[in-house]
């Protein structure tokens, strides 16, 4: 099991993993929170504001680096790793959490999340801004026509670094308008490259089978996301039979965003609603559970 850390993080034995966690002073009984992060970032995105909003709220918060970001081990490799390296490392962390957590994805931690959730069965799981389980070919066209050349840069070097190679392309993929600079320029001093044999995962190479995902699921986006846009997240809500949420004036980086509260608001409201509803491994009952969970949500926030 996890022992508390430091704020710098702790490491799991053998291959290195990053695991930053919150615990709570006056802990609830539920499920623990383990966040995932996307392409380009690390477990500290998560640090930044989410983790200690959730503890101080009662929960037990882990954000993760999969191999290769961060402070984990596998730098050396992480051009050629895969999505399926990446969902191997939430199954370790996960295994070594108090009790089954809830996943929380950003972007390619969401494809993760989705991946991990293949035939396991969690208490819920958040998809922030999330490639969408059908691939990324809508998002990569976009990107295409607003910035052909790093696309084509990093087809030809397989790196996804040219993709946000300055601080200009970065705050254009990431950043909200309202961030203000010196915070977006100290994000940006944080990025790194990331696998491109994983984002070819998540473009159409190991994409996610929705038939056998069963978990309940909130799906969160921003209308103003330059990587994900509003129309993927819907796609991605009705392949699980629920209504997305979306945000006004967010962008791509939503925990990172100056109005990060209203989504950090918005999933603690829904998963305070877990615990009343029990999903089925049945697959005539699974689309009704999502929706019994979202529906307890809203009628939550609502009153």
């Amino acid at each position: 099991m996890l022992q508390p850390n430091s704020p710098n993080g702790c490491f799991l034995a053998d291959f290195r993993l990053e695991v930053i966690s919150r615990l709570p002073s006056s802990p609830r009984r539920a499920p623990p929170l383990l966040f995932l992060h996307g392409t380009w970032h690390g477990a500290w995105c998560w640090a930044e504001n989410f983790l200690d909003y959730f503890s101080a709220n009662g929960f037990a918060a882990y954000a993760m680096s999969f191999r290769g970001h961060g402070e984990s081990d596998g730098r050396e490799r992480l051009r050629w790793t895969r999505i399926r390296d990446f969902v191997a490392d939430v199954a370790t962390v996960a295994a070594m959490l108090p009790s089954p957590p809830i996943l929380v994805g950003h972007s390619m931690g969401g494809f993760v999340a989705q991946k991990y959730l293949e035939g396991r069965l969690l208490p819920g799981a958040v998809l922030v801004a999330s490639a969408p389980p059908h691939g990324l070919a809508r998002s990569l066209l976009q990107l295409m026509r607003a910035d052909p050349l790093a696309v084509l840069k990093s087809a030809f070097t397989f790196s996804l670094w040219p993709m946000i190679a300055d601080v200009g392309r970065a705050r254009a993929r990431f950043f909200s308008p309202s961030m203000r600079a010196e915070q977006a320029s100290r994000y940006c001093e944080r990025l790194q490259d990331d696998a491109y044999l994983a984002y070819l995962d998540c473009l159409a190479l190991d994409l996610v089978n929705v038939g056998e995902i069963s978990t309940p699921m909130l799906v969160t986006g921003a209308s103003l996301d330059a990587v994900i846009p509003p129309d993927v997240v819907a796609a991605t809500a009705r392949a699980y039979g629920v209504e997305p949420v979306m945000f006004e004036t967010m962008a791509h980086d939503m925990m990172l965003d100056p109005d990060w509260r209203r989504l950090a608001a918005t999933i603690l409201a829904w998963v305070e609603t877990l615990e009343s509803v029990a999903p089925q491994h049945s697959p005539a009952k699974k689309v009704a559970a999502r929706h019994e969970a979202n529906s307890a949500w809203r009628a939550s926030v609502v009153s």
